[in-house]
């Protein structure tokens, strides 16, 4: 069997999670990072199939989004132009149409919840197939046997009112965490939060709207551990498109600065789709950037910016092979030509981009 192709990066500024590392010679072997060094270390040219020069370029993981509307191999392209070698799949029905584009060498990996728990009354009903919405308690447990049986990497379910009730709600959280599997809430507004909050949920996705969370619900999340996604994108998307329903999208912002103050963990999430019967279509990947923009309008660092879409939705997300630059972690991997520890903007600086070791063409270095 023929060895894997190797690549060595040279000068290289390694962003490690917490700030940039020295000038480092980093290689990678098929799809698994092998070695990292500083710069003044020998290299063995003979014993790798391409060395590049970075000349000074920072390298970040490659951008996870915890987020995402998949729809076709188009969007993995999307995607991945945009640096992002990792998606969160937030719906999708069958799941069995999405299996096939999971893993495709070269192209972002991909997790699903697959469908969504959601009520026959509920604002999602007529997105969701009617012989899998959920009408009471005593389904819940045989929806989610059935999500894991095909596959589904988490469990979403829709929080709204009207919708699930609270019952139902609890059963399905509850029938999630027996599967070992995370539940995931949809949750736009105040009191579908504190319901998904209720029922014990891990993470929720969205923030309201015209009325940012209450000191009550930011502490309950808090206490209880749980991951904010606020997919403030879409959130600002809808305000844009919508601009006669008086939608404001100042108090998500406020939501996003509080639950960032009290040490909830917050990852980035965009919510990208291509449905027509989106509140707001969000395109894929360029989003993941503007993601990152308005987290830290909202406040968080430049720092912590970068982590939501690296190192933290690896660690709560179940993604223990990437997220990160160390040796024996997947070779995703996006070289930029400037400091987003500076100004975040520069995160679309884009030279280079490999996924899985398997370099994505249209950049300088590719």
């Amino acid at each position: 069997m023929a060895e894997p192709p190797t690549t060595t990066l040279l000068n290289v500024r390694i962003f490690d999670g917490d700030k940039l590392l020295p000038l480092s010679t980093l290689t990678f072997s098929g799809a698994l990072i092998t070695s990292i060094a500083p710069s003044s270390s020998s290299v063995d040219e003979s014993a790798t199939s391409n060395v590049i020069d970075c000349d000074s370029g920072i390298l970040l993981p490659g951008f996870i989004d915890a987020h995402i509307h998949l729809n076709g191999i188009p969007c993995l392209h999307t995607l991945l132009a945009s640096g992002v070698t990792t998606a969160l799949d937030m719906g999708h029905y069958p799941l069995s149409d999405l299996n096939p584009l999971r893993s495709l060498p070269g192209l972002p990996s991909i997790r699903s919840t697959g469908t969504a728990a959601a009520s026959p009354n509920g604002s999602h009903r007529k997105l969701i197939p009617a012989e899998v919405l959920v009408s009471s308690a005593d389904q819940a447990a045989q929806f989610v046997a059935d999500r894991v049986a095909e596959g589904s990497d988490y469990i979403k379910i829709i929080s709204d009112v009207p919708g699930l009730d609270q019952a139902t709600l609890n059963a399905l959280v509850e029938a999630s965490h027996a599967h070992g599997k995370l539940a995931i809430a949809h949750a736009a507004k105040n009191i579908p939060y504190a319901m998904a909050q209720e029922a014990n949920v891990d993470i929720v996705t969205h923030v309201p709207l015209n009325t940012a969370l209450s000191t009550a619900a930011i502490a309950s999340m808090k206490s209880h551990h749980r991951i904010a996604v606020p997919t403030l994108t879409m959130m600002e998307a809808i305000v844009q498109k919508l601009p006669r329903a008086g939608f404001n999208y100042e108090p998500a912002r406020a939501s996003v600065t509080a639950l960032y103050r009290a040490g909830v963990p917050i990852v980035a999430g965009t919510d990208a789709n291509t449905s027509e019967g989106s509140p707001a279509q969000v395109p894929h990947g360029e989003s993941l950037h503007r993601e990152l923009q308005l987290l830290v309008e909202a406040g968080l660092t430049n720092l912590d910016a970068l982590r939501a879409a690296t190192v933290l939705p690896a660690k709560f997300m179940g993604l223990e092979d990437r997220g990160a630059i160390e040796v024996g972690k997947r070779a995703d991997l996006v070289l930029i030509e400037e400091n987003p520890l500076e100004k975040i903007e520069a995160t679309k600086s884009i030279i280079g981009v490999w996924c899985g070791g398997v370099p994505a063409k249209g950049f300088k270095h590719g």
